[in-house]
């Protein structure tokens, strides 16, 4: 598709009439006009914010010309699954496992080898194949090779750090100790907890990245234990595979 037909897919798609547009995107009536009609595309300005207001990228309002990849795990992008900078703007270097809300979720290479060496095996790739091609296409990506420039000299590992501690801290029954904590993104971890009342409560962001990881219980069985946490919550359950059947077994404010 071309920027004057996505344009016009985004807008009436939305609802919107080329004045609300314009004014949403301070611009004027006219100018919309012409996107969709093909004369003219819209100035750099402009595509930032009508890639924030439709949240989508600025390379798919303007066709799709390249394929972005993320420049620090190397995953081919699209825009369900692009990072995010503070103010909310898609960051089309990430994804949202590498970089989430402005903060860059990696700082060793080998802890995202044996991250990525997990989802690897469904492209048919062994352990050792893929930690092999890791290693060779990891440094040439932008953020490893400007990592001293990019890097947060550690705060966010020491952030992590506190984190494991606290929830360490809180010594729950059959769960073993929390050493790592991963990246996630909200949609594949947030799950519908049953409530007294028998309501079904959800407490995460579908859209947001969040810190956490998957522990098999010290009572064995086929019940596993899930941490998620961030700035203002941890969140302990329990569930069976594909995350059937969980309950809530903590919710936290930090």
């Amino acid at each position: 598709m071309n920027t004057k037909d996505i344009i016009y897919k985004m807008r009436t798609k939305n609802g919107m009439s080329q004045d609300e547009l314009a004014k949403k995107v301070f611009v004027t009536r006219q100018a919309v006009s012409r996107w969709e009609n093909g004369d003219t595309i819209p100035n750099t300005e402009t595509l930032k914010r009508l890639s924030q207001l439709f949240n989508i990228s600025i390379n798919t309002l303007l066709g799709s010309p390249h394929q972005l990849i993320c420049q620090c795990c190397g995953m081919p992008l699209d825009d369900t699954i692009i990072g995010k900078d503070k103010d909310g703007s898609l960051n089309e270097d990430y994804c949202k496992w590498c970089y989430a809300d402005g903060e860059y979720t990696y700082s060793d290479m080998n802890d995202l080898i044996d991250v990525c060496i997990k989802h690897m095996a469904d492209d048919g790739f062994n352990e050792e194949q893929a930690r092999t091609y890791l290693k060779e296409k990891l440094p040439q990506l932008d953020y490893w090779k400007r990592y001293e420039e990019l890097s947060d000299k550690g705060e966010f590992e020491m952030f992590k750090k506190q984190l494991i501690d606290e929830i360490n801290d809180l010594h729950i029954e059959g769960m073993p100790e929390v050493k790592k904590l991963n990246a996630l993104v909200g949609s594949y971890v947030n799950l519908a907890y049953p409530l007294p009342s028998g309501m079904r409560v959800k407490f995460l962001d579908d859209g947001k990245t969040y810190l956490g990881n998957q522990l098999e219980s010290e009572f064995g069985g086929q019940r596993c234990f899930g941490v998620l946490a961030n700035t203002d919550f941890i969140l302990i359950s329990t569930y069976e595979a594909d995350g059937k059947n969980p309950e809530l077994v903590i919710y936290k404010k930090r």
